[in-house]
């Protein structure tokens, strides 16, 4: 399991039992190649003691969190922080930075509340492949 320092890594507290949640995860392992940003569900211990730590309740996951050296980002700014992160073409993504964080914030809370209904949810956690077990804290 990969250690965690706050000083110099990248992580994300994603929903482990939605689906949307999941593929977003794999997405960002497909296209951060270097391994930068690893990722902790918010089920788990360390991710419930994070995700409240920064005022969000881990029993009702609302928004992904983003932890980084510059800083904690949530919602829209977490999606905005990890485009930053993954950089190449992703970072035109920052153009929505221009938007009201309030519009970009209901867009995605809209997103979030409809998520399992949309996408589904599983029961437990999901079954990392190897690439993510390798970067996956819990």
């Amino acid at each position: 399991m990969p250690h965690y320092d706050p000083s110099r890594d990248h992580l994300l507290l994603f929903d482990g039992i939605c689906h949307l949640c999941d593929a977003s995860v794999r997405f960002i392992v497909k296209h951060d190649p270097a391994g930068r940003i690893k990722f902790a569900p918010i089920q788990s211990p360390l991710g419930s003691q994070l995700y409240t730590q920064h005022g969000l309740d881990p029993a009702a996951p609302t928004a992904m969190l983003f932890i980084t050296p510059r800083g904690a980002f949530k919602a829209s700014d977490a999606a905005l922080e990890i485009a930053r992160t993954l950089g190449g073409p992703w970072k035109l993504a920052l153009l929505f930075q221009s938007l009201p964080r309030a519009l970009r914030d209901a867009t995605y809370d809209f997103i979030a509340r409809n998520r399992y209904r949309w996408f589904g949810k599983d029961e437990a956690c999901m079954m990392p492949t190897q690439e993510l077990k390798e970067r996956m804290l819990e």
